[in-house]
């Protein structure tokens, strides 16, 4: 278990780029989504998340409040910080957070291979499979 910070930054901030640049480094190079794909309208009105380990981001996700639900997306976690939980706890500080702003409703869209991650937060499959940057997705929701 990493005993990472979880903050809310401002998206073009140090850290925010910090987690931009992560963001990058996994979806369009390591998993060739691409970039048009990647980062998208919904970047310039999200709430973003990043972990701090050992002095680095590590990990960022950002938080789209939506009026039908609130909507999860981008979790990324560094190749070098990955099995230590940080998707997780980055995930329990954002559904707090929007917890915290009376949101109930709660959605993402899942690679498939990353459900059973989601599945111990709460969420619940639904839906057909379809592909998001060339990758097989699953909806998600926890209502």
């Amino acid at each position: 278990m990493s005993d990472a910070h979880i903050l809310i930054v401002p998206l073009f901030s140090d850290l925010g780029n910090l987690g931009l640049a992560l963001r990058r480094e996994v979806f369009v190079h390591e998993q060739h989504v691409p970039p048009e794909e990647e980062f998208d309208a919904y970047d310039l009105t999200a709430t973003h998340l990043v972990a701090i380990d050992d002095g680095n981001v590590v990990g960022c996700l950002r938080i789209v409040f939506l009026d039908e639900h609130v909507k999860f997306g981008r979790v990324v976690v560094a190749a070098s910080a990955r099995g230590k939980g940080i998707a997780s706890r980055m995930m329990r500080f954002a559904m707090d957070h929007a917890a915290a702003r009376g949101e109930t409703r709660f959605y993402l869209t899942a690679q498939t291979d990353k459900l059973a991650l989601y599945e111990k937060l709460g969420f619940v499959a639904f839906g057909e499979q379809f592909q998001d940057g060339g990758m097989p997705h699953l909806a998600m929701k926890t209502y």
